[in-house]
């Protein structure tokens, strides 16, 4: 699990690189386009709502307005904590082969020549997978977060555990897949190493400006993490 910070350093270090950049915004447009997006059918569907004859005849006259505001902030801003991490690894999975290229090229420039970038289809496959998963995975966690509401971080550590799994696999199989091919021995990073990945970037997602910036920066870390290793497996066979 030490390689974990190391990865992240030299991720860090890339972050300035043409390509990279490229990439981030990319999926930071695309991400802030679908919550847009989102936003939108959330204020439609409140309008909507609060238009109707029997929510009117409830609710005292002129409260309709402030309070289809205040519904749509605590929805909106739910929605936001719950799924960005889910839509911002959604998108990612579509430039992934761009952001694990660059590592490549710059570090591990044999292991450019040997990989096998995925067509379109089978990186849409992969995405819509890691959605299914991650919304599957967060939905099964909700009980258990219930059980815990009344702690004061009880239910904030479930989902950060839930999705520093899921993080770390989808996280690290971006660059895995490039080189799986004639190699049934899985992904190499270790357990260990994937869960304390993905922690580090479910943390870093829940801070402002950087949280945009943790899904690209944590691809890179994850290719590191796969491509150190595999050197190591294949040097020491």
């Amino acid at each position: 699990m030490s390689a974990v910070p190391a990865a992240l350093v030299k991720a860090l270090g890339q972050l300035g690189d043409r390509r990279v950049v490229a990439v981030v915004v990319k999926s930071v447009g695309l991400t802030l386009v679908a919550f847009a997006l989102l936003g939108a059918a959330l204020y439609g569907t409140l309008s909507a709502l609060f238009r109707s004859e029997r929510l009117a005849a409830v609710l005292p006259e002129g409260y309709a307005e402030a309070a289809q505001a205040l519904l749509a902030v605590v929805i909106g801003l739910a929605a936001f904590w719950l799924l960005f991490r889910v839509v911002a690894l959604a998108v990612l999975q579509f430039f992934a082969d761009e952001v694990v290229a660059a590592v490549e090229a710059r570090h591990y420039p044999a292991r450019a020549l040997e990989a096998r970038p995925l067509p379109f289809r089978r990186d849409l496959a992969n995405s819509l997978r890691g959605l299914m998963r991650a919304l599957g995975y967060n939905l099964l966690a909700l009980p258990v977060a219930g059980l815990l509401a009344f702690t004061a971080f009880g239910p904030a550590l479930v989902f950060l555990g839930v999705n520093a799994v899921l993080l770390g696999r989808e996280l690290t199989d971006m660059a895995w897949l490039r080189h799986a091919a004639g190699n049934d021995l899985g992904n190499p990073a270790g357990p260990g190493e994937r869960f304390l990945l993905g922690l580090s970037v479910a943390g870093l997602m829940l801070v402002p400006v950087a949280g945009l910036l943790a899904p690209v920066l944590g691809a890179a870390a994850g290719t590191h993490l796969v491509l150190r290793r595999l050197d190591k497996t294949e040097n020491a066979a």
